[in-house]
């Protein structure tokens, strides 16, 4: 490969910028090595050096650059969720969660998987994930905004692991190690849709890396998409029926306006995803001064995007000839602000970076590493399209693009790591790490404009009153040992401890110990006993807001607020887990590797949202004697909560609801994961066969606040929303320029219980049964070496195009008419919690150069 010229790079800046974990974590020159018998050297799990995948004491995947870039979409979410069994992406958000979309490890929170970057810890999303589901409370890092041309490889810690890394690490860890390349480079620009036509997403990408002066290296990555919409289900409800027949039960005036309304009669377009262009840039840096290295790391991204919301029909703003005096069709002189209706559209416009910078080095035989990371997330949030109807009754005028606010998330990190081999007598040197970690951490609410908060705030989306806004922070001490060693031949052992003190809640130790024995050269056991804890988010404990529909609206009560008191809420605590895992390794055949860990993963006073806590409903304020299930609370209690929090409501919405998050549950996860590969050599060619697999079942064995505070739909999404079962088997067979991967994926099912607002026709207690069957989705991709170093691809993730099922529709309790049953606006919805998405088949084409 030619070397590439670039203008020389200051070593001085790269000890300048701002690093965090231990030494082992740090990647060493020669981590990317790979030795003949199978193994790469990895850095996660273990402070110890040296140690390959194979010989690891802890469950590993390790993903390379190939395996990355064969998925297809230009998505890090969707490589992992397509390599990895127990990894889930989220398909679909509301409101403007759409534009940032979480992913979790073995079905619990997407907070429970700890992000790092070159082993140093990674700043999280500013955007949280508010409405009820699956990735409800998510606030982790986002993937999405690190480029898949970046990375060298990542490395998926299957284990708890608070006591190595700190707060966060109990579902696993992702480790993304970034290219070191000093020459060279690769340059990607791809074409993608779906099977329907939409979601067209361009993408390009360069990569190249040079010398800096005689003893550094830098590694630049520059990365662009642009993702269009999808559209996905029928017609609207409140519209026409599913013929598209307009509802009797509409006045004369309303069939009169509303075929003439924008996409009659498929006015809308609220399911499917969020439009987005995203700018990303990274460097990866080193510069050995002889004793001591300089190192340096970072990513900038700017990213918009854009998601379409419940459409407003033609009337849903609309005054008198009276300023101040609201109207309907019926009113003499009445004025509708849009005669044709209007598709309200949330957009952020997201500035993210995370810098990290360090020194190490060795002294008398020990290896330390001082290091400082920062990172901030800055998202401006605002609604497009929309009007304030009392603003507009009011004045005669509204704005159609309201700023509703900002949010900021920062952390800072110090660290301080040591570590040093001692001969004393055991078959291998034993390994002793320490270390400290000092981090700063702030979440910050910014307010919206006046016209965004004026009443109850613009269509769809309210703006940030000053009563939402506001900063909170924390700080955190910590300090950790780490001791490896091998006691006899083919025993490991691995016992970290950690202390961490929390400014707004205390302090807590925890601990593991790993175990691994190799009883043969080709069978080995292994198994973990750990205890860990996770620190509530600032966003969970301080996150305010409302959530409107054109006939609802829900108000999140910030969790240590005295509102959220009112109802019975305390402020939040940390949560603490505990986890036990045992496996084995196996080679039964040569080059065939086999591994099978199961494991428990115990957490306690889990964080959770609360589900909807009604206050009225269909306009009538609620009452435990009338309606004891839907009705758990007095409704003027509910209505005073929100009062007390300074929000102000549509006065047209009928069903008025509160949701807190809270330390509801103490849950238990069971599963088991399966790895297998062998490489198969043939006289034209080879094969890889890879199998992976994972089993995943989630218990709620304690509700620790009154029940009533937790419905029945938050209990199903933690037990059931996740695939009990996710089986990957996949091929890949090369012979000179030709490459073509298949993969199969197989997800188990997944279902939640759903209750629509109103009086329905079913089963007691008012909950509905929505469901994801076993499905099966294909990938397939061709790549053929034209001429030297120019590849061309061509594939498809989902080939055969399958789909989860639509959102049935049940019958209104006094029989006059249908609802979709999880209350939806759209007929024939798709179910939007489908773990493979809802948009069917995605085909895609490939070019690559490298230099």
């Amino acid at each position: 490969m030619k070397r590439i010229s670039l203008v020389s790079f200051a070593a001085l800046a790269i000890a300048s910028l701002p690093a965090t974990a231990g030494l082992a974590q740090t990647l060493p020159a020669d981590a990317a090595d790979t030795t003949d018998d199978g193994g790469t050297i990895i850095v996660t799990g273990t402070r110890a050096s040296g140690i390959t995948a194979a010989e690891s004491p802890t469950p590993i995947k390790l993903l390379g650059a190939d395996a990355i870039e064969k998925v297809g979409q230009p998505n890090l979410n969707q490589a992992l969720t397509q390599l990895v069994p127990s990894f889930v992406a989220q398909s679909f958000g509301g409101d403007m969660s759409n534009q940032t979309l979480q992913a979790r490890l073995r079905g619990l929170s997407p907070n429970h998987t700890l992000v790092l970057i070159n082993g140093k810890r990674r700043h999280t999303t500013a955007n949280f994930a508010v409405l009820s589901g699956p990735f409800q409370g998510g606030a982790s890092a986002d993937l999405d905004l690190i480029s898949p041309q970046a990375i060298q490889r990542i490395e998926v810690l299957e284990q708890g692991a608070a006591a190595q890394y700190g707060s966060d690490a109990i579902a696993g860890v992702i480790n993304i190690l970034l290219k070191d390349g000093d020459e060279g480079g690769t340059a990607v620009a791809s074409y993608g849709e779906y099977y329907k036509g939409d979601g067209g997403t361009y993408n390009a990408q360069l990569n190249l890396g040079t010398r800096v002066g005689e003893a550094g290296w830098i590694n630049l990555t520059g990365f662009y998409r642009s993702h269009g919409r999808s559209q996905r289900g029928g017609l609207d409800r409140r519209v026409t029926d599913m013929n598209g027949v307009l509802l009797p039960t509409l006045s004369a005036a309303q069939r009169a306006l509303y075929p003439g309304q924008d996409g009659y009669p498929y006015v809308n377009k609220i399911v499917g995803d969020a439009k987005s262009r995203l700018y990303n840039t990274s460097y990866n840096a080193g510069y050995d001064l002889g004793d001591i290295q300089l190192y340096s790391f970072g990513t900038y991204s700017h990213k918009t995007a854009s998601s379409i919301q419940n459409f407003r029909v033609a009337d849903r703003v609309i005054r008198s000839p009276v300023l101040g005096v609201g109207a309907t069709l019926a009113t003499p002189g009445a004025i509708l602000f849009d005669p044709t209706g209007f598709d309200p559209t949330e957009e952020i416009s997201e500035d993210d970076f995370g810098i990290t910078g360090g020194i190490k080095g060795e002294m008398m035989g020990w290896k330390w590493d001082l290091s400082t990371t920062y990172g901030k997330d800055k998202v401006k949030l605002y609604t497009r399209n929309s009007a304030n109807a009392s603003l507009f009754v009011d004045t005669g005028f509204t704005p159609t693009d309201f700023y509703d606010g900002q949010f900021i998330n920062e952390e800072l990190t110090l660290n301080a790591d040591f570590g040093k081999e001692f001969d004393v007598g055991m078959a291998e040197p034993m390994n002793v790490a320490f270390g400290a970690e000092y981090r700063k951490n702030d979440y910050t609410i910014g307010a919206g404009d006046p016209g965004s908060i004026y009443k109850e705030g613009g269509q769809s989306y309210p703006g940030f009153r000053p009563t939402d806004a506001g900063t909170n922070g924390r700080k955190s001490y910590s300090a950790y040992i780490d001791v490896s060693m091998m006691p006899t031949d083919g025993l490991k052992l691995d016992i970290a401890g950690r202390y961490e003190h929390y400014s707004d809640f205390g302090s807590k130790v925890i601990g593991k110990v790993t175990a691994r024995y190799d009883i043969t050269d080709g069978f080995a056991l292994r198994g973990t006993v750990s205890n860990g804890f996770r620190a509530p988010t600032l966003a969970e404990s301080f996150y305010s807001a409302t959530n409107v529909a054109p006939t609802s609206a829900t108000v999140q009560l910030p969790a240590n607020s005295a509102a959220a008191k009112l109802v019975g809420f305390q402020n939040l605590k940390p949560e603490k887990s505990t986890t036990f895992s045992a496996g084995f390794v196996a080679e039964p055949l040569d080059r065939l590797t086999v591994t099978v860990d199961a494991y428990q993963i115990s957490v306690k006073d889990r964080i959770i949202g609360s589900g909807s806590i009604n206050g009225k409903i269909s306009g009538v304020v609620c009452s435990p004697a009338a309606n004891p299930s839907g009705c758990p609370f007095d409704g003027n209690l509910i209505l005073g909560a929100i009062a007390a929090q300074g929000n102000i409501l549509d006065p047209t919405v009928g069903d008025v609801s509160i949701a807190v998050f809270t330390n509801g549950v103490n849950t238990r996860t069971r599963g088991i994961d399966l790895t297998a590969s062998y490489p198969m050599s043939l006289d034209f060619g080879s094969v890889n066969w890879t199998l992976s697999g994972n089993y995943n079942k989630t218990k709620i064995t304690k509700v620790t606040v009154d029940g009533r505070l937790l419905d029945a739909t938050a209990r199903s999404i933690i037990e059931n929303s996740s695939p009990k079962w996710k089986v990957i088997a996949g091929a890949t067979f090369t012979s000179g320029g030709l490459s073509v991967t298949l993969r199969e994926a197989l997800y188990g099912p997944t279902s939640q219980l759903t209750r629509p607002s109103g009086a329905y026709l079913g089963p007691v207690g008012g909950y509905y049964k929505v469901a994801v069957g076993t499905s099966a989705l294909t990938d397939l991709e061709v790549s053929y070496e034209l001429i030297k170093d120019l590849t061309l691809t061509a594939g498809a993730n989902n080939l055969l195009n399958k789909k989860p099922g639509k959102v049935y529709n049940v019958t209104l309790a006094n029989g006059t008419g249908l609802r979709p049953v999880t209350g939806s606006n759209v007929w024939n919805q798709p179910y939007t919690f489908s773990p493979y998405g809802f948009n069917g088949g995605y085909y895609y084409a490939r070019i690559t150069l490298k230099f």
